[in-house]
């Protein structure tokens, strides 16, 4: 079937400013097929079927009449035809229905006071007003912009039929209006004879008639749409605002690439997409939520000395503090009995050696956080971007935190699980090399699936690790330390490691991090157990 223009009241051509769809779309009835514009309202025009757009006759630009052919639809299956809401309907006798200005008693100066009402919307039971382009004391004129306002289907300007000053305005932004509604009054320059006078308004008082009195003009000069800086009108179509509601887009600071500036779908989508595309280091610790931290003058109270942040420095400041307000932890501590492993570890120096391997405590937690993470496999997740699931993955990747002059990298230890204590020793001591010399390639920095923080001789007995977001987890590794531990028939000195495991408690709970934190205890704690 042809979808056509609907009928245009009195008004002669429109042009075609926005195409909404592509040939071979599949549309609903309510979906816009094009966006036509008059010189002083934009409307949608609605598919009217559901169906499939077979073929497109019209192009962005062109100049329509009402019964113009805009495309052809092969019905899907049968839907209620649905007309335009931004149409302007006609009354019985087929005219435009015009702005409805009813005059009330005139002054002694012979000037009248007129209210300027809401027009004859169709069937369109209310409509939203969403900006006031007019201020009250302000001299107006005809063709002078009041309001706009908007229905699910169309944008609608309601210019000033009248030349005078506004003396007051009745609605506000967001005000929901109907045929009829007040929405403003004006004192006209000179004695005229009201336009219309609505049923809705009580009967006016009669006045006496002075000796000549002068019709204000019909026609409004076209309005000139006008991008949105300031007070300016932003020049946009419903559909364009809608979508600019939803994803929270601010109009007034999207550049307009469609005609005489108007702003389009596109515009919206690609506004969005450059400011999530951003980049990360220099980030706004202030954020949209979050009140702005106060700017100090340090100066004030010594001498200072600013000294700029490195790049890795900003890049990781970014991505914690990303992660430190998308992400709820939680962060468990326990104790992990080592002094059994110290014992093993110690036994191996000589071995060691001759490998030209430095083999510390942390080879043994990676090896026991691994077998951990194979029973507990949540924690090797990750949430999915829209948070609606969690990620297993069957691999284990363990990134180790490396402290370099130039700021913390974090190296991952790829297929960490199938190497032993000697190749993760090897891989560790490589990687943490390459970090403090800058030589880490692109491979080196990602794939992780867990972290490893590990503050060694400078540890605490506790801290809150900063979850590496994708991951849901981190562990934080502090300061071991001899303490005395009941053995059964008395206390035994024992070197105890202290452990942090932050978590991301979305998908996390305190028995999951528990369970991890109890096997990782245990592996430590009997270094045989890694070899099963």
């Amino acid at each position: 079937m042809n979808i056509v223009l609907p009928s245009l009241g009195d008004i002669d051509e429109v042009e075609v400013t926005e195409i909404c769809v592509a040939v071979g779309d599949v549309v609903g009835a309510e979906d816009s097929i094009i966006v036509i514009e008059s010189d002083k309202a934009s409307m949608e025009v609605p598919a009217g079927h559901q169906g499939t757009v077979t073929e497109l006759h019209v192009s962005v630009g062109d100049m329509l009449t009402e019964g113009a052919a805009i495309g052809t639809l092969a019905e899907s299956k049968a839907a209620t035809t649905a007309e335009s809401a931004a149409q302007a309907t006609t009354d019985n006798d087929g005219a435009e229905p015009e702005l409805e200005q009813a005059a009330l008693a005139a002054p002694a100066d012979g000037q009248q006071t007129v209210q300027i009402l809401v027009p004859d919307l169709g069937d369109i039971e209310q409509v939203e007003v969403i900006e006031i382009a007019a201020q009250s004391g302000t001299s107006v004129g005809p063709g002078d912009l009041l309001v706009v306002l908007e229905s699910d289907k169309a944008s609608m300007e309601i210019p000033i039929e009248v030349s005078g000053i506004l003396l007051e305005i009745n609605v506000a932004v967001g005000d929901q209006v109907s045929a009829g509604s007040l929405l403003a009054l004006a004192r006209l320059d000179a004695p005229q004879q009201p336009q219309t006078a609505t049923a809705a308004q009580p009967e006016p008082k009669p006045v006496a008639s002075p000796a000549s009195e002068t019709q204000p003009q019909q026609v409004a000069p076209p309005v000139q749409p006008q991008r949105a800086d300031g007070d300016a009108t932003v020049y946009a179509g419903p559909a364009t605002r809608r979508l600019a509601r939803e994803i929270g887009v601010p109009l007034e600071q999207v550049p307009g690439s469609g005609n005489r500036g108007r702003i389009t779908k596109d515009d919206v989508k690609s506004w969005a997409k450059a400011k999530l595309n951003q980049p990360a280091n220099t980030p706004s610790y202030g954020g949209s939520a979050l009140p702005a931290l106060p700017e100090v003058d340090f100066a004030k109270f010594g001498s200072v000395e600013e000294v700029p942040l490195s790049r890795i420095q900003k890049q990781v400041a970014a991505n914690m503090h990303r992660s430190w307000v998308n992400i709820p932890h939680v962060t468990q501590q326990a104790q992990a009995d080592i002094d059994d492993m110290e014992l093993f570890r110690h036994s191996m120096k000589a071995e060691a050696q001759a490998r030209g391997v430095k083999l510390s405590p942390l080879p043994f937690i990676i090896k026991a956080v691994c077998h951990t993470l194979a029973a507990h496999p949540k924690l090797n997740g990750s949430v999915s971007a829209d948070g609606e699931n969690l990620v297993f993955k069957h691999y284990i990747n363990v990134g180790i935190a490396v402290d370099t002059p130039e700021g913390l990298v974090v190296p991952v230890i790829r297929g960490a699980d199938q190497l032993g204590i000697w190749a993760l020793a090897e891989k560790a001591q490589e990687l943490a090399e390459k970090a403090r010399t800058k030589k880490l390639a692109l491979d080196d920095l990602s794939g992780g699936t867990f972290t490893i923080s590990s503050l060694g001789a400078l540890g605490g007995t506790g801290f809150t690790p900063i979850i590496n977001a994708p991951e849901v987890a981190i562990l934080g590794v502090g300061k071991s330390g001899v303490q005395p531990v009941w053995r059964g028939e008395g206390f035994e000195p024992r070197l105890q490691l202290p452990l942090s495991l932050s978590y991301d408690h979305r998908v996390i709970n305190g028995t999951d991090g528990g369970h991890f934190m109890a096997t990782l205890a245990e592996l430590l704690g009997d270094i045989r157990r890694l070899s099963l």
